[in-house]
Formats: C-alpha cells, sequence, structure tokens
C-alpha cells in the first residue's frame, strides 16, 4: 500500500535526517576508496527470518535519495507473511550508490518490519474479533511511520497525537478532584470544547464505569482490568449504553491478549507494539 502524503513527507524528513547521520561530510568513504566510479550491479534485500514486511516504499525512497538513477523493484507487497530466505525487492545500478544506502534502507525496512510482524502476532492471539490498537507509545518522529507499519500487521491507528482525539485520563481526572463524580465532569467539557472529536474517557473501577457510561462517550478505556472484571464491564455497557466502546488497555502482552479479547472488549491498545518490537532480520546481498 502506498504512503499517505503524511507519511511520505514524514520519511523524506526522517531519511534526510538518516543520511546526513550516516554520511557526515566525507560520504561513503569505504565505497570512494573501493569501487570504481562506473561499476555497475544489482543486489537483492531478503528476509533473513520469517515475518510481515513493512517500509518497502521508504527503502525506495532512501535510494532515490541516494542516487535517483538506481532502479528499485519490489517483489512483495507490504503487510505480506514471508518465509526465511524471501526475496523482497531489487536494487540495479551504480555499486556506490547502492552500498551507500544500504544500512539506511535496512533500518527502515527492518525496523517497520518487525512492528507489522509483532503486530500480526497480536491481532492473530486475539483470535480475529477484537480489534488491536497501538498507541503513542513510539519512538519520537517515527510516529506516522510507526503506525503506517502497525497497519500493514493488521492493526488499526488510535489517535495520531494529542490534537485529534480526546483521551480523559486517569491524571487529568485526579485534577478534577478524581472519583466517578470526575468523569462527567470532564466528557461535559471536552464535548463542549471539542465537538467534533471523538472522546475516550479512561476508568479503574466499575463505579467510574457506571459514571461514564451515564454521559455516553465515544470510549471508555479499561485500564488495568482481569479479563473476569472486563466481563462485567462488558454487561454493563451492554445494558446501559450498548453504542459505547469499551477498549481495554494494560497489561497486555501475547499471553494475556487472548483472555482479555475473550472478555468480549471491542478494542485492545497495545503499547509493546511500537517500543518493544524486535528488528526483523533483512540484509541486501550483492548479484
Amino acid at each position: 500500500m502506498p504512503l499517505t502524503a503524511a507519511e511520505n513527507a514524514a520519511a523524506r524528513r526522517l531519511i534526510g535526517l538518516a543520511l546526513a547521520e550516516d554520511l557526515g561530510s566525507a560520504g561513503d568513504v569505504t565505497s570512494l576508496a573501493t569501487i570504481p566510479p562506473d561499476t555497475s550491479g544489482g543486489a537483492a534485500i531478503v528476509a533473513r527470518a520469517a515475518g510481515v514486511i513493512a517500509g518497502l516504499p521508504v527503502a525506495r525512497l532512501v535510494f532515490e535519495a541516494v542516487d535517483p538513477a538506481l532502479a528499485f523493484t519490489p517483489s512483495v507487497k507490504d503487510g505480506t507473511a514471508v518465509e526465511a530466505g524471501a526475496e523482497l525487492a531489487t536494487v540495479s545500478g551504480a555499486m556506490r550508490s547502492i552500498l551507500t544506502a544500504e544500512r539506511t534502507a535496512l533500518n527502515f525496512l527492518q525496523r517497520l518490519s518487525g512492528v507489522a510482524t509483532l503486530t500480526r502476532r497480536y491481532v492473530e492471539a486475539a483470535g480475529g474479533k477484537t480489534r488491536i490498537l497501538d498507541t503513542r507509545k513510539t519512538t519520537p518522529g517515527w510516529r506516522l511511520l510507526e503506525k503506517y507499519a502497525v497497519r500493514m500487521g493488521g492493526g488499526l491507528n488510535h489517535r495520531a497525537g494529542l490534537y485529534d482525539g480526546v483521551l480523559i485520563k486517569d491524571n487529568h481526572l485526579a485534577a478534577l478532584g478524581g472519583g466517578p463524580a470526575a468523569v462527567p465532569r470532564a466528557v461535559a467539557a471536552a464535548r463542549q470544547q471539542t465537538p467534533d472529536l471523538p472522546v475516550e474517557v479512561e476508568v479503574d473501577t466499575l463505579e467510574q464505569l457506571d459514571a461514564a457510561l451515564a454521559c455516553r462517550p465515544d470510549i471508555v478505556l479499561l485500564d488495568n482490568m482481569p479479563p473476569e472484571m472486563l466481563k462485567r464491564c462488558v454487561e454493563r455497557r451492554d445494558e446501559i449504553a450498548p453504542g459505547v466502546l469499551l477498549e481495554a488497555s494494560g497489561g497486555v502482552n501475547l499471553q494475556t491478549i487472548g483472555p482479555i479479547a475473550a472478555a468480549g472488549v471491542d478494542r485492545v491498545s497495545v503499547g509493546a507494539l511500537t517500543h518493544s518490537a524486535l528488528a526483523l532480520d533483512i540484509a541486501l546481498d550483492y548479484r
């Protein structure tokens, strides 16, 4: 899938920073010293481990930034699950340029594929009914690209930042005095201030849940509740306000996601998708 305009712009900004970091003022001194300027060749980008691929459009932008004459041809699409040894793309042209771009392109591809791979594991572990969402626990500057990778893994994106959705958390409620009484005050204030944005409120007790359901926010975030308590929350929601979505968060890992999803919540937000994903092993092989 193509990057959105915003994701493309974010990728170009990060690529500029990454190449400046890697090349300094002297450039790729090893390739300049050892590879004659007229040497052409090709290479394949290959998965060394099984996973879900994300970031091929970003890798293309890296090679283009180094040398617009390079030919980059994807062999698969982002979002594809591949086995170890799968060819992901080929690149051909000046060997100096290919080698100069190699590490930066792979850094983007490995990181984003790692996020997509972990996301797919959560989606599959949830059983397919409960939606898996990311959070704002992203690498600074990488948020749009990491959220893109979450989508490639089959997850959904939560709000992009503090500007496009209201999420009333425990500290907001504490600043208003805490307890169930703070919930309707906060929801009403958010509705008045930002009437066009979705409103979500975090609760950690059944009393707070009842207070939240009474004022009908778009979403109620159930924080750090065990599956048995989540089931009770779902039952109360179904009785009081069936149109309100329930989102579970906190204490979510690959061992707990199954029971959490089975409790009947609509969605689960998982910070680990972006803050704990391991890079997928991907390499560039000269051909």
